[in-house]
């Protein structure tokens, strides 16, 4: 057989990308079936999910499947370096630039200033983007996606996006959990560790309960998770975020499973597909259509409850101050006990409880208890009789009349486990006669052809209508490729008779044209280039808060005009009283102990002050200021001792600035 093939490239940008997360290359492979756009994920070290690395190998799998679609891969390499690991991570990425990788997701700006293979730049979220300025200066030194802070507003979204260039891609958080602090800027817990969160090694520090008291040691809450975040859902806000300039819509969840992943991708697959049929002047940036075989529920995965945090301003309700854990759904509440069961009514007599299922129920004290059901058993419509595998004295405050969660369904589990999503091209495929025999040619969705042709008699048919008919059956067989018919031209004299194993093999070879040429067709993303003279930064001094870790990136910064370069808190040169954590969020605020809430409140107007508060867990002790002009909060502390000899210093001036 002989083969050709052409490509025709869209000059149209595809505008809107769905971002998700891979821990690893499975994971990302079924995000993409599941309709992801681009998939991220660590690299073999230097990501800040240090439990989520991959070797070079298993990336270049993700990106071979991933690239079949026009789907895109990141590498993430988003933690700040020391000197010494600046040429390891330099190899490291030429690594993942010939495994196929498109992009690299970054925070350490010494990265630029290396010999680096032409591979696109993305700012990562640790970068802390919250304002034009920023945003502009990182595009203009070369980079090409702009991760921003997750607190932003629309109104804060839309001034960065009309200070950009038009090529500029705005990113954004739009589903997972939220860390309470503007990304890159929470030292607890490197300050009582030694792990560093923009290192990749974060204690989690927020999720812990603490006693709020005032100055005289008063308790304003008592083991409340009071930086602990609900979860970020922006499924209602996605059209208010894509008028507000976002284009890359980011998962979050690079610890997250299978089940997750599949679930939340498939979700905002639909959501962004549903915009894109109502809007025609946006579209997708990758091919195929996806198909599922379950209906997608954000409820069902692990969630700390929901929060859209501040896109739509500042609410009151965005803490799981009572709770770091998934308190799951409502599912009934208890009816009887035994001495090793408990009944419990559905609140749908449909309601299944199954063998495994996870129950939870909040105790007396607010306290979220756990119940895995052993065995379980229907007593009737809607009744259930279950068995829990621990011992039922162990549960405290269970009793008659208390309200029954379930946090663990294994139906939607075990559905989620098996192939749920299809994802296919569309093609057309025309069959036409040539001299000595036929040839077949497919044609894309994107507007990439392939034609082979082969050598066969010509035999009329003696059915014409049979002969059509099952032409155009072998014709149209791509059940196992990534391909599916749209339509079947048939470009032929008259009639003839096929068969079936020519044919067959026909389409096989032109499948493999296809492939090979959409392969050849596909285009990474071009490097930004940075513009000359140097851009200025917007500031032209530094503090610990700019993660300056190695002299690259000091020399980048000098190069851009700073002129007092602090080096990062990881050097410990900040031993005393500094702010470890800022955040937009508000323990005040949230407390209703905020003096702009008692504006106008007879009586309460002028008696409440923004005077700092503690945080007490155990023996550690932090303190809350207030920054009322800025409307954010530091979490204040110490570094301590045995963190401070256990690091290497950095210096970048012989006497401190």
């Amino acid at each position: 057989m002989a083969f050709c093939w052409s490509e025709t490239p869209s000059l149209e940008p595809h505008h809107l990308e769905l971002l998700a997360p891979a821990r690893d290359a499975d994971i990302g492979i079924e995000a993409v079936n599941h309709g992801a756009d681009a998939v991220y994920i660590g690299g073999p070290s230097f990501g800040a999910r240090a439990a989520a690395a991959n070797d070079i190998a298993d990336i270049a799998r993700l990106v071979a499947h991933a690239h079949r679609f026009n789907a895109r891969i990141f590498a993430t390499l988003n933690t700040i370096l020391a000197d010494d690991e600046l040429e390891p991570a330099r190899r490291q990425i030429w690594q993942l630039y010939e495994a196929g990788v498109d992009a690299l997701i970054i925070q350490d700006m010494g990265l630029l200033e290396l010999d680096l293979p032409p591979i696109q730049l993305h700012a990562s979220t640790q970068c802390d983007i919250r304002t034009p300025e920023k945003a502009r200066f990182l595009q203009d030194a070369g980079l090409s996606q702009i991760v921003l802070a997750r607190e932003l507003d629309l109104a804060q979204i839309a001034a960065i996006r009309a200070a950009l260039r038009p090529e500029t891609v705005l990113e954004f958080f739009v589903h997972g959990a939220l860390c309470v602090a503007y990304s890159g800027q929470c030292y607890i817990s490197h300050a009582h560790t030694g792990r560093s969160a923009n290192r990749g090694d974060c204690s989690q520090a927020c999720r812990l309960p603490y006693q709020v008291t005032d100055l005289e040691g008063r308790i304003v809450a008592h083991d409340k998770h009071v930086l602990s975040m609900k979860d970020n859902n922006q499924s209602a806000n996605l059209e208010a975020l894509v008028d507000a300039g976002i284009r890359s819509f980011k998962i979050e969840g690079r610890y997250k499973d299978m089940g997750y992943v599949k679930n939340i991708t498939a979700h905002y697959r639909r959501l962004l597909d549903g915009l894109i049929e109502r809007r025609p002047e946006f579209a997708r940036s990758s091919s195929g259509r996806t198909t599922f075989a379950f209906t997608p529920d954000p409820n069902q995965n692990f969630n700390r409850e929901f929060t859209d945090y501040f896109v739509g301003g500042r609410k009151i309700d965005i803490g799981a101050f009572d709770t770091p854990k998934n308190p799951g759904l409502p599912i009934g509440h208890v009816t009887r006990l035994g001495d090793k069961w408990v009944e419990l009514e559905t609140d749908s007599p449909e309601a299944a409880l199954n063998n495994g299922d996870g129950l939870c129920y909040y105790t007396l004290q607010k306290e979220l208890a756990g119940l895995a059901i052993n065995r379980a058993e229907r007593t009737g419509e809607g009744r259930w009789r279950v068995f829990p595998r621990d011992p039922l004295a162990s549960f405290k405050d269970l009793r008659v009349g208390t309200q029954v969660n379930r946090n663990r369904d294994m139906a939607w589990l075990r559905m989620l486990e098996k192939p749920s999503a299809e994802r296919r091209i569309g093609v057309w495929l025309r069959l036409a006669e040539t001299a000595d025999g036929f040839a077949l040619t497919l044609t894309d969705a994107d507007g990439v052809s392939a034609t082979v042709t082969a050598a066969h008699g010509k035999e009329a048919a003696k059915d014409a209508a049979r002969a059509e008919a099952t032409l155009r059956d072998h014709l149209g067989k791509l059940g196992t490729t990534v391909f599916e018919a749209m339509d079947i031209g048939l470009d032929l004299a008259q009639p003839w008779f096929l068969p079936a194993s020519f044919v067959n093999a026909l389409r096989r070879d032109a499948v493999a044209a296809l492939e090979t040429a959409r392969a050849r067709a596909y285009a990474r993303p071009p490097r930004a280039q940075p513009v000359d003279p140097p851009a200025a930064y917007p500031e032209d001094s530094l503090s610990y808060l700019a993660n300056v870790y190695n002299h690259r990136a000091r020399d980048f910064y000098a190069k851009h005009g700073v002129k007092m370069i602090a080096a990062a808190y990881e050097s410990h040169e900040e031993t005393g009283e500094a702010s470890l954590m800022i955040t937009k969020h508000c323990v005040r605020y949230s407390l209703s102990l905020c003096p702009k809430q008692a504006k106008g409140v007879t009586g309460v107007q002028g008696t409440v002050r923004a005077a700092p508060l503690a945080l007490v867990n155990g023996s550690e002790k932090l303190t809350l200021r207030f920054d009322c002009k800025r409307c954010e909060m530091h979490v204040m502390g110490k570094l301590k001792p045995a963190v401070a000899k256990s690091g290497v210093p950095l210096t970048f001036y012989r006497t401190r600035p």
